[in-house]
């Protein structure tokens, strides 16, 4: 009959051990909550050793054994897991409790997700609309660049002109001053001065 009950015990802590790693990646409760989950299938693994432990031995010191894992001895430091305090949050609370309370932290936590999700979204949207004002800011820079270089070409187009006319003007009123001369002295030499 223990033998049994050993056994049965060992596969409900297999079963716990799976269970516990289904919750963990379908994301049903948290790393920390996983961990302290593993720390306590672990206690159970230990207690479980002990029992087969002690089931095994021939006769030696049973009582002993027995004492051990039914009571808490601060001399030896055995601590007998099933009479530890469990925590605040699930005091008193059964099976049915316990999940419906770890439902309710895990739908605080997609709420949580949710309002994480909806401000990224937010976010998102703004840098697409930033990124489409510049790329408009980006088109009129380009179309007021080009204005300029045509202005700039214009202008020093227009600056060459003036330059020749301003060159031609003095030329030319040189050539008036020559003309006037040339004509002054035809006319000098074609009337006589009397």
């Amino acid at each position: 009959m223990i033998r049994a009950s050993l056994q049965r015990l060992q596969e409900h802590i297999n079963q716990l051990k799976d269970s516990l790693l289904r919750s963990l990646s379908n994301r049903q409760i948290t790393q920390l909550e996983a961990d302290k989950r593993q720390n306590m299938v672990d206690d159970l693994l230990t207690r479980e050793r002990q029992l087969q432990t002690s089931f095994k031995k021939d006769g030696m010191e049973p009582d002993i054994m027995r004492t051990s894992l039914m009571n808490t001895d601060p001399k030896s430091g055995l601590i007998n897991l099933w009479l530890m305090e469990e925590p605040e949050e699930t005091k008193g609370l059964d099976f049915s409790e316990i999940k419906f309370q770890q439902q309710r932290i895990i739908e605080e936590q997609d709420a949580g997700l949710d309002a994480l999700a909806t401000v990224i979204a937010r976010q998102k949207q703004m840098g697409q609309d930033i990124g489409n004002e510049l790329d408009e800011q980006n088109e009129i820079i380009d179309d007021l660049t080009h204005l300029v270089d045509k202005t700039d070409s214009r202008i020093q187009n227009e600056t060459r002109r003036v330059r020749l006319v301003d060159k031609k003007s003095t030329s030319c009123g040189m050539l008036v001053v020559i003309v006037l001369l040339l004509i002054a002295i035809v006319v000098v030499a074609v009337w006589p001065i009397k």
